[in-house]
């Protein structure tokens, strides 16, 4: 049902990339040194950059700067807000053994921290940990520190340096226009995906309030998110 590999493109110099490619461009990539080294040299701070990869779903993948005193439950609000939130569900980061907890969040850890922690106290370069998000469909995370730095502070505290190009679906039906609704009744059989002319020949094929009800419970929109259709 996924593509095998997606690119995604800079966001200094448009150039795309695939996964295991945009961190050696943007190490050397000099629209973004000219970017990030701007700024009052008296000011300076330091930034993680790190990779965020769905475990299963390879095809969608984040890379950011974020300052180092910004606080995990910072990054939570990102990946939240970015990829996976839908209906306030709880969520954890395990580092280190560790889990660090939304509030009221729950797991059969060795120990369990809050979310309130300041990310120079926990993490550093090579450092691989993971997110989970629901734990009733949980959608998993992995999270990679690549790189870290020193340079002048920047407005923005966290940046989105890079991001996956949306995977594209063909329509299930037609095999022929692109999808832009996810079925959830066929989900399970990798047959979900409509475009929206076949979406429209089937209403008009269906009448009544029960059929208004099935379209409105059972489709969700294509979306650029390894929680898509969840």
């Amino acid at each position: 049902m996924m593509a095998k590999q997606t690119k995604g493109r800079c966001r200094f110099c448009a150039k795309e990339f695939t996964r295991a490619g945009i961190i050696r461009h943007l190490d050397s990539c000099k629209s973004r040194a000219e970017k990030q080294g701007s700024g009052d040299k008296d000011r300076t701070a330091g930034y993680f950059e790190l990779m965020i990869t769905d475990r299963y779903l390879k095809e969608y993948w984040l890379v950011i700067d974020i300052e180092e005193n910004m606080e995990l439950e910072d990054l939570d609000s990102f990946i939240r807000d970015i990829w996976v939130e839908c209906c306030g569900h709880l969520s954890a980061f395990r580092i280190d053994g560790v889990s660090y907890d939304s509030p009221s969040s729950f797991g059969g850890y060795d120990a369990s921290e809050s979310m309130q922690i300041q990310l120079n106290e926990i993490l550093y370069v090579g450092q691989v940990f993971e997110y989970y998000y629901d734990f009733g469909s949980t959608t998993e995370l992995i999270i990679a520190v690549k790189n870290y730095r020193r340079g002048p502070e920047q407005r923005d505290r966290l940046t989105l340096l890079a991001r996956n190009n949306p995977p594209q679906f063909l329509c299930s039906t037609c095999g022929k226009e692109p999808a832009v609704w996810i079925d959830l009744e066929h989900y399970d059989d990798e047959k979900p995906f409509i475009c929206g002319s076949c979406l429209e020949a089937r209403r008009q094929n269906e009448d009544g309030d029960e059929a208004g009800d099935y379209y409105a419970d059972n489709l969700l929109p294509v979306c650029n998110s390894p929680r898509m259709g969840v």
